[in-house]
């Protein structure tokens, strides 16, 4: 039988919790009913009480009571939470997980949930969810269901929410298909891409192919870059073709497609296989009002590619800035790894002809860049821009050919 994790605090949602349970049951799953609540007394009696998620969270309850403060004591649930579900995860015994709540509720079961398998089926009915929910949502596959009312007590239509929240996670834990990596297969490569990259992209994925292994593309919009790095870290992704290098430029102006501080040293961390590109580094990507040009950019090279979305070319000083970042973060590379440099424009924008063609600036990038990297990233360049067809396959063939002097 198929268990369905619950996370609720019992003392103030116990009537929810137990319509749960019941519909639960009666869709032929066992309900596993862990409460997340530390004040208050619990209405109804959990399979998984406080106490027991508090001691695994490493302090006893009794001491978090003494002067209980969310401060002190939701890292304490969430730590104990977190590696029960991951145990009982790994031993089978799970098979998705259900949260409930309003802001404290959603903040707490979804940074639980952030810390669970990719894969794994993770539910949040949250008073909350009709909002910005990246901060919630973070890099994990957490689907955020809006309850549209308050969650205080069972009416007619909470019923109705509830129930279609116990079904979409018991239909969730029935699904066959399984991601799992078995160790000697081929290592999954990952692929960043941007709009102004999509032909080279399907080009890289067909080629990618073709040699006989697949590859999990990833839009490369600061939370596309973040995600493809943490599956590295979780020994999902072997190799990685970082086809797009927008999420660095925008992280020095600290705008839309920002990938973090951590972006771009995974893998060099870690050891993997990987073939870089500067891919759309070029522009930035700035959230704006409809059609309207911040004044500090007035004076670049620009285009909007949506009505809200501000795309400014960078001069040369500007790319150098960026060069500068790329090569802070590729300092941790150890092992041997392919800079390609497309030097007729590392993105459709910026092509010879393209609306923020400047060679002038990719010269003063590329000659920065080829000063200064590492010995043990080999420069790889290429009369051709990012999408040609020559320069895809040209990387694929790369990439793959570490990837298997790395198995001798």
């Amino acid at each position: 039988m198929k268990t369905i994790a619950l996370l609720i605090t019992l003392d103030t949602k116990d009537q929810e919790a137990g319509f749960l349970v019941d519909e639960i049951t009666k869709l032929g799953k066992s309900p596993l009913l862990m409460d997340i609540g530390v004040v208050g007394e619990p209405g109804i009696t959990a399979d998984i009480s406080r106490e027991e998620i508090a001691e695994e969270g490493g302090k006893p309850l009794s001491e978090l009571l003494r002067n209980p403060t969310r401060d002190e004591a939701a890292p304490v649930m969430v730590k104990g939470c977190i590696a029960i579900l991951n145990r009982k995860i790994a031993a089978g015994e799970v098979d998705a997980v259900l949260g409930l709540g309003g802001t404290q509720g959603t903040s707490t079961c979804c940074e639980i949930m952030q810390a669970l398998p990719y894969g794994f089926p993770k539910i949040m009915v949250s008073t909350i969810a009709a909002g910005d929910m990246s901060g919630f949502v973070g890099i994990k596959d957490i689907t955020m269901m809006f309850s549209v009312s308050d969650i205080l007590r069972l009416n007619p239509f909470t019923r109705k929410i509830l129930a279609n929240a116990a079904a979409a996670a018991c239909g969730m834990a029935d699904v066959e298909e399984k991601f799992l990596m078995r160790k000697g297969e081929k290592p999954l490569i990952g692929m960043t891409n941007l709009g102004v990259l999509t032909r080279g992209a399907i080009e890289a994925i067909n080629y990618i192919e073709e040699k006989g292994y697949e590859v999990i593309v990833f839009h490369a919009v600061g939370s596309g870059g973040r995600a493809m790095e943490q599956m590295m870290r979780e020994g999902i992704i072997g190799a990685v073709f970082d086809y797009a290098m927008g999420e660095i430029a925008d992280d020095v102006w600290h705008v839309l497609r920002a990938g973090g501080p951590d972006r771009l040293t995974a893998a060099g961390k870690l050891g993997i296989p990987q073939v870089l590109c500067p891919g759309g580094a070029e522009h930035l990507g700035i959230l704006v009002a409809e059609h309207k040009v911040p004044e500090e950019w007035k004076d670049h090279k620009q285009v909007f590619h949506s009505p809200v979305i501000f795309v400014p070319r960078l001069n040369a000083e500007e790319m150098i800035r960026v060069a500068d970042d790329i090569l802070r973060r590729l300092q941790y590379t150890r092992n041997k790894a392919y800079f390609m440099f497309p030097l007729k424009g590392v993105g459709r924008y910026s092509i010879p002809g393209g609306v923020l063609n400047d060679p002038e600036a990719d010269k003063a990038f590329f000659d920065h860049l080829r000063s200064k990297l590492p010995e043990n990233i080999e420069i790889v360049e290429m009369e051709t821009h990012a999408e040609d067809p020559a320069f895809v396959r040209k990387a694929v063939d790369l990439l793959i050919g570490l990837i298997e002097n790395q198995d001798k």
